[in-house]
């Protein structure tokens, strides 16, 4: 679908972005090089943990850009390298930061944990709720900004944000967009049980969102025109060797669960496309969701479980050049795709 109520013929695109640590810096690398490319008009951006953070990093440049440009166009040019600069002090930050970031004593792949959870909770632990990505995000992102330009305020050209957590009493994912869009949806999209308190939000307590969708896609279905999806993947859904050893467990047991919302999302998007072209559902009711990925679970896994954990700056550089390159790939191999089919096929293994 092109992008034709400006005058252009800008094809659109959602983007699903998965949480994963440290590893999303390799989602920083895919967005800098799609942004650099600048022919997408970005509909939608679901984000869970670190996906969250770049979502809300990169709508921000687009914000900036649409508060400063009247002229569509100009706004669209403005907002993408608005966007990349947005998104290269968030990272640049996160690697100023370095192990505090989440490289803590309690961090989610560090085998202590195991060991500790049998006795301490975050709320001894880390009573007082010391995150330093809150600071970080505070500093490097205008939420105000981001909520005006949801709600028509700003003139916002740029993208709609979906940000999931999961919501501890209930289990179940809550997508904020929006006016509910904050610091506190973010930091609930990326907190982890044993690591941090759960966070408050209108008197209910949320968990990381990878629980219930690491990244949901149906708001992206369901809120938005657009039915291209590209999901930036960076846990790896199939690994060919049995862990054995207690970390290696432990961070297989993450992946999978961390990828289950995912994968059944992506069965039910296979469903309706094969009951459409069967003519069994009414094409007026029903999106043809046309699904694109770029695979970081693979590049990724040289690196090892410990490496999510691994925030210092030469290697969230790395993993941005590394994310760079894949980009630039999947835009060659695939940009022509976009509006057109689908360029993964979904079975039971995804």
């Amino acid at each position: 679908m092109m992008d034709k109520r400006n005058g252009t013929d800008r094809p659109r695109l959602n983007l699903a972005l998965q949480g994963g640590g440290s590893h999303g810096a390799l989602t920083w690398g895919v967005l800098d090089a799609l942004l650099e490319d600048g022919r997408w008009h970005l509909d939608g951006v679901s984000g869970t943990s670190a996906g969250a953070m770049n979502a809300v990093a990169l709508a921000h440049g687009f914000a900036q850009a649409a508060q400063a440009h009247k002229d569509p166009e100009d706004a669209h040019q403005a907002g993408c390298a608005l966007a990349r600069e947005s998104l290269t002090r968030l990272w640049e930050g996160v690697g100023a930061l370095g192990s505090l970031t989440w490289g803590t004593p309690l961090s989610a792949a560090n085998p202590l944990v195991g060991v500790m959870s049998q006795w301490f909770s975050p709320y001894q632990t880390n009573p007082l709720g010391f995150n330093p990505l809150r600071s970080l995000l505070e500093r490097e992102v205008d939420f105000g900004l981001l909520c005006s330009a949801h709600t028509g305020k700003a003139g916002m050209t740029g993208p709609r944000v979906f940000v999931c957590a999961t919501n501890v009493r209930t289990g179940r994912g809550e997508i904020f967009s929006g006016p509910r869009l904050s610091v506190d949806a973010v930091m609930a999209s990326a907190c982890l049980p044993m690591v941090f308190k759960a966070v408050e939000i209108d008197g209910e307590s949320y968990w990381d969102g990878g629980y219930s969708g690491n990244p949901a896609l149906y708001p992206l279905i369901y809120q938005t025109d657009t039915s291209d999806i590209l999901l930036v993947q960076i846990n790896p859904v199939e690994h060919r060797e049995v862990p054995s050893t207690a970390a290696d467990i432990l961070e297989r047991m993450n992946e999978v669960t961390f990828n289950a919302s995912l994968l059944a999302e992506l069965r039910a998007i296979e469903f309706v496309r094969r009951l459409l072209a069967e003519g069994k559902l009414d094409p007026r009711r029903y999106k043809n969701v046309r699904m694109h990925r770029i695979d970081g679970g693979s590049v990724l896994a040289p690196f090892g479980a410990d490496s999510k954990t691994r925030a210092d700056l030469a290697f969230v550089r790395k993993l941005f050049a590394l994310g760079r390159t894949a980009g630039q790939e999947w835009l060659h191999a695939h940009h022509k795709d976009v509006g057109v089919r689908p360029t993964i096929k979904i079975t039971d293994n995804a």
